[in-house]
C-alpha cells in the first residue's frame, strides 16, 4: 500500500479494506452491489446511446463491440468511474490523486470467440523466471482495471478470467499456451469472474487475464470498463495524434517513427486501442 506525503510517494501501513489488500496479493476481488439497479439502467442507456450515434473509432476486427473515452460522450460514465466504492479500494494502491487512463465501453456478441492470456501494458516490473519477489517489499501497483457490470455475466456468456497471483510474476503469460484454458500460476489456476449488473470486478493491469468464449445460448458480455493509473501513468483517453502537448513546428520535424516517439506522438496499444 502506498499514500502520499506532500507530492511524494511513501509506504502506508495502516487500515485499508479488504478488496485493497486482496487486489495487492491476488492481483483481482470483485465489489458486490456497487450499482443499484435504477443506476445500471440510466448508465446503460446512456452507454447504448453513445453506440448508437458514434461509429468506432479504430480500425480492429472487433471495432464496432467497443467504444472509448465514455466519460467524455456519457455524465453516467463520468460519474461511474468515481464511485466512491472503487476509489476506496483502488486508492490505496495507486495514491489518493490517482486518475482515469482509459474509459472504454464493451458489448461483446453472443458467441464472441474469446481472447489469448494477456497483461494490459507491463508487466511494470519485469523479472526472469526463478526470481521471486521480496515479500518484504509492498508489491507495486500502477494501473487497476475495472469492469462495472451492466448486465449479468454467467459462465455462457463469456467471463473474465483471471490467475491469481500472476501480476507478481513479472513475466508475460507463456506464448504457448496463450489460449489454454487451465494455465497457472504458482499452482493457482484462473477464476472466472461470475458477476451480476451493478457488481464491480477490479484486476491489476499486470495480471494474466482474458475474455473467454461465450456460448451461443449466452448474451455475452455488457461492461464499462474503467482503467485508473498512478498519476505518473499518462492518460490514454484518446491517441496522442489528436491530444498532445507538442507544437505542429515539432510535428513537423518529426520524420520517423522513433523521433515521433521521443516527442510523445505514439502509436495507440494498450489502453487507446
Amino acid at each position: 500500500m502506498i499514500r502520499r506525503v506532500l507530492k511524494n510517494l511513501t509506504v502506508h501501513d495502516g487500515d485499508a479494506p479488504d478488496a485493497s489488500r486482496q487486489l495487492e496479493a491476488d492481483g483481482w476481488a470483485l465489489l458486490p452491489r456497487v450499482l443499484d439497479a435504477d443506476e445500471v439502467a440510466a448508465l446503460s442507456e446512456e452507454i447504448e446511446s453513445v453506440f448508437a450515434r458514434t461509429p468506432p473509432e479504430r480500425s480492429r476486427p472487433d471495432q464496432d463491440e467497443f467504444r472509448y473515452e465514455m466519460l467524455n460522450r456519457s455524465a453516467a460514465s463520468q460519474a461511474a468511474v468515481g464511485h466512491p466504492r472503487i476509489l476506496e479500494v483502488i486508492e490505496p494502491l495507486l495514491g489518493e490523486d490517482c486518475h482515469v487512463i482509459a474509459n472504454t465501453a464493451w458489448q461483446n456478441p453472443a458467441g464472441f470467440k474469446g481472447g489469448p492470456w494477456h497483461c494490459d501494458a507491463g508487466p511494470h516490473v519485469p523479472r526472469p523466471e526463478g526470481v521471486p519477489w521480496d515479500d518484504r517489499i509492498p508489491y507495486p501497483v500502477f494501473a487497476v482495471a475495472a469492469h462495472i457490470m451492466l448486465r449479468d455475466c454467467a459462465e455462457a456468456d463469456g467471463p473474465t478470467a483471471i490467475v491469481p497471483g500472476s501480476h507478481r510474476s513479472g513475466r508475460l503469460a507463456p506464448f504457448d499456451r496463450m489460449m489454454d484454458p487451465s494455465l497457472t500460476y504458482d499452482g493457482r489456476a484462473p477464476v472466472h469472474v461470475i458477476a451480476r449488473a451493478g457488481d464491480v470486478a477490479l484486476f491489476v493491469s499486470d495480471a494474466w487475464h482474458r475474455g473467454l468464449p461465450a456460448t451461443d445460448e449466452g448474451r455475452g458480455r455488457f461492461f464499462l470498463q474503467v482503467h485508473y493509473g498512478r498519476r505518473d501513468i499518462a492518460q490514454r483517453l484518446r491517441t496522442t495524434t489528436v491530444t498532445n502537448q507538442v507544437s505542429d513546428e515539432a510535428i513537423a520535424r518529426a520524420t520517423d517513427d522513433r523521433s515521433r516517439a521521443l516527442i510523445g506522438l505514439h502509436d495507440p496499444f494498450f489502453y487507446d486501442g
